[in-house]
């Protein structure tokens, strides 16, 4: 439920990644918050682990994945410099070393960034990694047939704008240093605090240049992780990983790694998943989704079954569903009627079209409610969680409304419980008690991004939602509210059309910051701010509910992907 992230913006998830696929956001499973929860003994080696997915891994090429934390199925098979806390909660929102000895040595401005590779580091087939690799690997991200990774590099690299990979320009990033095998150094055009979350992406991976084979790549990629793969059929919807005999736990502190095979089954049914996780049967036993929600109706069946509650992980993913408005688009352009709007939102019907405050939970801010996103608690229009219909019409009367209005909103026809007719019906009926006629102009989902992702034709009111590249204010307030991030040829999601100074300045500082804490704080201040301009209404921050099967053990759900982490679980 990711969704797409600065210029060329990733999938929604994000869809990012979130894409869907990449997760979600995590408390820790019900009932309980400690590791290794989901079995009353030790987690031990062997068995398979099968993952019951609705979408496919695609592109499993670790150029073109765009992946959080490096992903959850390819962060088996691609180990990166850096890595994701494998840890319950708000522990699990921070970055570790991977590949590297630790997250990264900047310079004095964060625009130099230089790694150590661990010694002992070993690919399947038991060569060594080297920093070479690392750096071609995310050369040939660059290349065009191989796009669809993150954007970051080729915005953050210096002289990297232009260039387009190594199988046409063999000279390579003069941007990326490799002065010994163990060394790798990287010039950036500007300061980068968190360039250590960054290098969490799969194009962090090391690839062998000698084994290297352009677009098929994807069917047999060269092991760093502790799983190989050795079967991928129809571009990811079967997939099935063994161990990587060559991987060693003692270089390697996040990825427990104990079944003996992964097997990935993709293109399924959601409520063919869990129904099939909920009986448990046979190899189902021992499976986990890592892209299937439980929804409302699933939900409640499965609460009222004690043992099936305890069953279910529950996550929260840095992911916020808000109402947008285009300034440019009358009578939007009038701070006071935005405002009124935002006091006539009614949060408590919004959540039940959610699915309940189970699997929604209110925002009044832009930030996801968690600390390494800097969430500061703030609500510049406070209406409680029912609205307040009495002061959305004295603003409309300030602005020239005193009968009232009627304005469009425009959502997705996808049955996702975020952007979808059950959402914007709420929002509608809540407007009405404020004198506000909603008329609602549903499109199907690929008419509906193009719609309020182009400057030309973004509607004036519209239904969105954003999810975080990795768990830090930067990758969310900046693609959504700095100006310079406007594409006008291109998909923009600076829906407000907001080009302040002031806000673009602060962006820049606090992306000097490398003390990740000290730049949360400032980008919370930064969303209040940014709030008190009503140029979105947040709406709810989703809750993830998971089934996984009765032999799964070991259910860690980290603050970072908000889904169980298949790289801790154990199977009996």
């Amino acid at each position: 439920m990711r969704q797409p992230s600065v210029r060329a913006r990733r999938v929604a998830a994000a869809s990012v990644s979130l894409v869907v696929a990449a997760g979600v956001a995590a408390c820790g499973p019900e009932d309980s918050d400690a590791k290794g929860s989901g079995g009353d003994s030790a987690p031990h080696k062997g068995g398979t682990l099968t993952i019951l997915n609705s979408q496919p891994q695609e592109d499993f090429d670790p150029a073109r994945l765009y992946t959080s934390g490096g992903g959850n199925v390819p962060s088996l098979v691609f180990r990166t410099l850096t890595t994701r806390n494998r840890e319950n909660g708000e522990a699990g929102a921070k970055v570790v070393p991977d590949l590297a000895t630790d997250t990264g040595r900047p310079n004095k401005d964060a625009t130099v960034w230089t790694y150590t590779l661990k010694k002992g580091l070993k690919y399947e087939d038991g060569t060594p990694i080297t920093s070479a690799d690392i750096k071609y690997g995310i050369e040939r991200s660059f290349a065009p047939e191989l796009s669809g990774g993150a954007p970051y590099l080729r915005d953050w690299l210096a002289g990297a704008a232009d260039y387009q990979g190594p199988y046409k320009d063999k000279k390579g990033l003069a941007a990326i240093e490799t002065p010994d095998e163990r060394t790798i150094v990287f010039h950036l055009n500007k300061p980068e605090g968190e360039f250590p979350y960054l290098a969490t992406q799969t194009q962090f991976a090391p690839v062998p240049k000698s084994k290297d084979t352009g677009t098929r790549y994807e069917s047999h990629p060269v092991s760093s992780g502790p799983y190989k793969v050795v079967k991928n059929e129809n571009d990811g919807e079967h997939l099935v990983l063994e161990r990587n005999p060559n991987w060693s736990a003692q270089t390697d502190a996040e990825r427990k790694a104990y079944p003996d095979t992964i097997d990935v089954r993709s293109g399924l049914d959601s409520s063919v998943i869990n129904q099939r996780l909920s009986a448990s049967q046979g190899a189902d036993a021992a499976a986990v989704t890592t892209d299937t929600n439980l929804g409302p109706a699933e939900l409640a069946k499965v609460s009222g079954d004690r043992k099936l509650a305890a069953r279910v992980g529950t996550g929260h993913f840095g992911y916020t569903n808000y109402l947008a408005f285009n300034p440019k688009v009358k009578p939007f352009d009038d701070p006071k009627v935005r405002q009124a709007i935002a006091y006539a939102v009614d949060r408590s019907s919004v959540v039940n079209a959610a699915g309940g405050s189970a699997l929604a939970e209110p925002a009044t801010t832009f930030l996801p409610n968690q600390k390494s996103f800097g969430y500061t608690p703030y609500d510049p229009f406070p209406a409680g969680q029912a609205g307040n219909p009495a002061k959305a019409k004295e603003l409309l009367a300030q602005a020239g409304h005193k009968n009232g209005l009627t304005l469009t909103l425009t959502h997705s026809n996808s049955k996702d419980f975020e952007t979808s007719p059950e959402i914007a019906t709420a929002v509608q009926d809540a407007l009405k008690k404020a004198g506000i006629t909603v008329k609602l102009q549903g499109l199907e989902e690929n008419d509906y991004k193009d719609k309020i992702h182009s400057v030309k034709s973004e509607p004036g009111l519209f239904l969105a939602h954003w999810g975080a590249d990795w768990p830090s204010g930067g990758p969310f307030l900046a693609p959504i509210f700095d100006g310079r991030q406007i594409v006008k040829d291109g998909a923009n999601f600076n829906t407000g059309l907001l080009n302040d100074k002031s806000v673009n300045d602060e962006i820049d500082a606090i992306n000097k910051l490398t003390d990740l804490d000290a730049a949360a704080r400032r980008w919370g201040a930064l969303d209040k701010k940014i709030g008190d301009k009503a140029l979105v209404v947040p709406l709810f921050h989703p809750v993830y509910k998971r089934l996984y099967g009765s032999d799964v053990k070991n259910i860690v759900i980290s603050d970072w992907t908000g889904v169980l982490d298949v790289s801790q679980v154990a199977v009996k």
